[in-house]
């Protein structure tokens, strides 16, 4: 057999999946995220959830 046939070629350019380093500021992502956190924390005391 010839090693020629591979399933992944090690010239095969990559595609580009949207990963973390692309995103866009990720102190707003953070700050949105515990925002995020908080109203949900209100929400379940104010309903009696907890």
């Amino acid at each position: 057999m010839s090693d020629t046939m591979t399933a992944h070629p090690a010239t095969a350019a990559r595609a580009v999946t949207g990963g973390p380093e692309e995103d866009g500021p990720e102190l707003l992502e953070h700050v949105m995220g515990w925002v995020l956190v908080a109203v949900f924390a209100m929400l379940v005391t104010q309903l009696g959830l907890l």
